[in-house]
């Protein structure tokens, strides 16, 4: 038996978003490890976790409710994002790719929970 949340275009681009931040992250110097790097890493796997565990909820509005937070955890990523670029650890272009790649995401779960009203 396949989950709710593995049919979900959302849930699948989280992933995506999430393996991408990992990537960058993974190259960030070492003592941002416990730092920025941990940070960015947990907001993203936040947005995958809270899609995931909305769509096992029992209500529609406890479900737009995790939504809510998955919006706000890919906020703390895109802000993380501008703290690496400020620090140099990563350059214009790949900020402006996961900046992009960040804003279609919550484009996206938010069109999503407009279905769910």
């Amino acid at each position: 038996m396949a989950f709710r949340f593995e049919g979900l275009e959302i849930w699948h681009l989280a992933r995506e978003y999430a393996t991408h931040i990992y990537a960058i992250t993974a190259r960030f110097p070492r003592h941002e490890r416990f730092a920025l790097a941990d940070q960015l890493n947990r907001a993203a796997n936040s947005v995958v976790l809270n899609i995931a565990e909305g769509s096992g909820q029992d209500t529609t509005a406890q479900f737009n409710r995790y939504l809510g937070i998955a919006t706000g955890s890919v906020c703390e990523v895109v802000s993380g994002l501008f703290l690496a670029l400020d620090r140099g650890y990563i350059d214009k272009a790949t900020h402006a790719r996961l900046y992009d790649e960040g804003d279609r995401l919550i484009r996206k779960i938010t069109n999503f929970r407009k279905t769910l009203r």
